[in-house]
């Protein structure tokens, strides 16, 4: 049995939200002035229309007295969602006090309406829920405790047995249990219909607040990861930016110290050397400017990036068939490199090519600028019957940092930037026999790594 009240009693918690901290919060608008209105005209028109029918003549109290109880209960409905549990006890108050001393005006249409509008907004805006159900408990007791003292002590049971004295009534229910009963199962629809319909606006009222709060929590994110996607997408064009600027900017830069010191040498043929390597200055200076214009036109053109098929000329994202070329352009700047391909390189996705081509000419570029080494080594593995499948880039030579050529570090930030975008493992650092290693093992596994575009 006691397992039973406990599972009752959790279920009414439950359905009262009585742990629910939430606060309906409620404010006298122009409509409560308007419904207060309404209800007054209605609730005097009713009263003098009975009054007309002869209804009140046994009723002793001034009209005065009259008006003024329904312009009380017409007035509390103004303030019921301001204050909702003291409007529920006044009206308690306000009815028990009519119904003594002006049993009639009590039980008018309107004032019942007006009642019923009082507890349910009790049960419907009180802002702590244990209150609400205290309160509105006490207030059904203390009615029914009014209507059972009604029956057995006041003159109820008399006065019904005079308005019954000539019904039949049935053979199974005489008339005053029949009216009694009737008359305790409306009071109790009455009282229970307020609570639980004042319970059930005040759910759907917490429903729609969740749902609001909800919105505005999904807004704020969706502004959060479009502010997020504006940042990575300016990281990624700076990446860009550095690795195309840097690269050709090297190549100008030895080129240039190249010609000049076939000028200051002077000696034959030293002219035809300073005029390669000005074309060299030329061509790498002209290919810059021709990337930095297809990087610029693709940003420009966005939707008609999306809708490309691949075979745009104008891609500003080298792939891996162009990693020869890149590599040839370094050699001719008087730098060894060699080049190792293990495994199906050919199934490289375009977005791990792209970052694979970067990496490398990045790792490159710093090698020429800041290194004393005349060879450099690239190997790109792909393992795809690991346990883990991998594709791993791997730039080494074999020199000593150069004093004076430290650089911003924005090259190798870009590299770690690249491989933490698709969870790649970076191991970046001097090698322990001699020379500087570049090692980035990105996982094949990753649905980063697979994305259809290079980022």
């Amino acid at each position: 049995m006691t397992v039973h009240d406990d599972g009752s009693s959790g279920r009414l918690a439950t359905f009262f939200a009585t742990d629910d901290d939430w606060e309906r919060e409620g404010s006298i608008t122009l409509g409560d002035w308007l419904v207060g209105a309404i209800v007054l005209v209605a609730s005097l028109a009713t009263l003098e229309l009975i009054r007309g029918v002869g209804t009140l003549d046994s009723s002793d109290a001034p009209t005065w007295v009259e008006w003024t109880a329904v312009v009380i209960g017409a007035a509390l409905l103004v303030f019921r969602r301001r204050f909702p549990l003291t409007i529920a006890l006044l009206a308690g108050l306000h009815m028990f006090v009519t119904g003594v001393w002006l049993p009639t005006v009590m039980g008018l249409l309107p004032m019942q309406i007006i009642y019923f509008v009082a507890f349910f907004a009790g049960a419907a805006w009180a802002r702590r829920r244990r209150d609400m159900v205290v309160v509105m408990g006490l207030i059904t007791l203390f009615m029914f405790a009014w209507l059972s003292w009604q029956f057995a002590v006041g003159s109820g049971i008399d006065e019904i047995r005079e308005a019954t004295a000539d019904a039949e009534g049935s053979s199974l229910i005489g008339p005053v249990t029949a009216y009694v009963l009737l008359t305790t199962l409306m009071n109790l629809l009455y009282f229970a219909g307020a609570i639980v319909g004042g319970q059930v606006a005040w759910r759907g009222a917490r429903q729609k607040a969740e749902l609001a709060e909800q919105a505005a929590t999904i807004a704020a994110q969706s502004g959060q990861l479009q502010r997020r996607a504006v940042i990575d997408e300016r990281l990624r064009i700076a990446r860009e930016l550095h690795d195309v600027v840097a690269h050709h900017v090297a190549v100008v830069g030895v080129q240039a110290a190249a010609g000049r010191k076939l000028l200051e040498r002077g000696r034959p043929g030293d002219i035809e050397g300073a005029a390669e390597a000005l074309g060299n200055v030329e061509a790498s200076a002209r290919e810059g400017v021709t990337q930095m214009r297809s990087l610029l036109g693709t940003l420009r053109d966005p939707a008609g990036d999306l809708e490309s098929d691949g075979a745009d000329e104008r891609r500003p994202e080298p792939r891996l068939e162009d990693l020869p070329g890149l590599l040839d352009e370094i050699r001719e700047s008087g730098l060894r490199v060699d080049y190792q391909a293990v495994g199906p390189v050919e199934s490289l996705s375009l977005p791990l090519a792209h970052s694979v081509y970067r990496i490398v000419q990045e790792a490159l570029a710093n090698v020429r600028r800041h290194s004393t080494a005349d060879h450099a080594q690239v190997v790109l593995r792909i393992d795809r019957a690991a346990a883990a499948a991998y594709a791993e880039v791997e730039i080494t030579d074999n020199g000593r940092p150069r004093h004076g050529t430290s650089g911003s570090g924005l090259g190798l930030l870009g590299v770690r930037e690249r491989a933490a975008v698709r969870k790649a493992e970076v191991d970046i650092g001097p090698r322990a026999v001699q020379g500087f290693r570049v090692r980035v093992r990105f996982p094949l596994d990753s649905p980063v790594a697979t994305a259809g575009a290079a980022r």
